[in-house]
């Protein structure tokens, strides 16, 4: 029998008891994946409300660096559960809030600064609560169309190992800009359908460096939930939606200026983030440009959230992967 990511040694690197809580809740109750074992951490989103014990709120208008134009808030309005489903919700709606994020505020000239946006929405994080070094993540989601939505399932270091962003890494699980908008120039036909999967690293911004893969996957448009997923073992990264690879990125590709290690930035503990952004460089960049204020609320539902292990190779990851991730 091949090795399989299982939690035979629960190697999640969990990072408070509440989070042990859940990650033993995940391995004693949570669903298999067939064929490769038990979970290590789930969230099924069954409660009646959101588990703080897995989740906390980023809460800042800062726009991620990237000139968004939405305030981030733990409002019920802009995150909740319904139907054993968290959805989030950006509203067009102003919004006020710290200019900052909280990783931020501590070296910021005016750290009470507050700002206000045009749109409101969540940004959901593990950080703090659970974070992993290797592994298979599946989301199951739906996701927003129209011009400006900006959906992403995504990671970001626990610890800064190697400093701050880009020399410590970002994971994008998944990103899609604009679904679903017709255009003249450089759009699918049938409508914007592109998912992207990237990794950020090198050194600090400017010198910040990333290999991404654009994806079209017009199945996207169809309204349903689809499955976004990494595969990440030592030096190695497989992109899938719907069970399937898309995209494979090896330790080749990436660096970080701060170490010679070889699978530097991407030796280190990982946690997930959820989020709806509206506007930025991105989405604003492409197909009709600008954000359209045209079928507000905005929704991203997400049925489950799930992360296998590899308990006979918690060191690298490697025994797990399967032909073709």
């Amino acid at each position: 029998m091949r090795p399989s990511w299982t939690n035979t040694a629960l190697p999640i690197m969990l990072l408070a008891a509440a989070g042990c809580d859940a990650a033993e809740d995940a391995a004693a109750e949570g669903p298999a994946d067939e064929g490769q074992g038990q979970l290590v951490w789930a969230d099924e989103f069954d409660g009646g409300v959101i588990d703080r014990t897995r989740w906390a709120f980023d809460i800042d208008c800062w726009g991620g660096g990237n000139d968004e134009r939405q305030c981030y808030t733990n409002s019920e309005r802009n995150a909740s559960i319904e139907d054993g489903r968290l959805i989030i919700t950006a509203l067009n709606e102003p919004t006020e809030g710290p200019a900052l994020p909280s990783h931020m505020i501590t070296t910021a000239n005016s750290p009470v600064a507050t700002m206000t946006k045009p749109f409101s929405s969540a940004r959901l994080v593990t950080r703090g609560k659970a974070a992993w070094k290797y592994g298979k993540i599946e989301v199951r989601a739906k996701l927003p169309q129209g011009q400006g939505t900006w959906p992403a399932i995504w990671m970001l270091p626990e610890d800064n190992v190697y400093g701050g962003w880009a020399r410590s890494g970002e994971i994008d699980i998944l990103e899609a800009v604009n679904l679903g908008v017709e255009c003249d120039n450089d759009c699918e036909d049938g409508g914007e359908n592109t998912i992207l999967g990237t990794l950020h690293f090198g050194g600090a911004w400017p010198e910040n460096d990333l290999a991404s893969t654009e994806f079209s996957y017009p199945p996207i448009l169809d309204g349903e939930f689809h499955t976004f997923g990494i595969v990440w073992s030592e030096g190695r990264f497989t992109w899938t939606v719907d069970g399937e690879p898309y995209s494979t990125r090896t330790a080749e590709e990436w660096f970080t200026t701060e170490s010679s290690a070889p699978n530097a930035p991407f030796d280190q503990r990982f946690y997930l983030i959820l989020n709806l952004a509206i506007g930025g460089r991105l989405p604003e960049g492409r197909a009709l440009g600008g954000v359209s204020e045209e079928g507000f609320p905005k929704r991203m539902e997400v049925d489950w959230v799930r992360v296998w292990q590899c308990g006979e190779d918690v060191a690298t990851g490697k025994a797990c992967v399967r032909d073709g991730d």
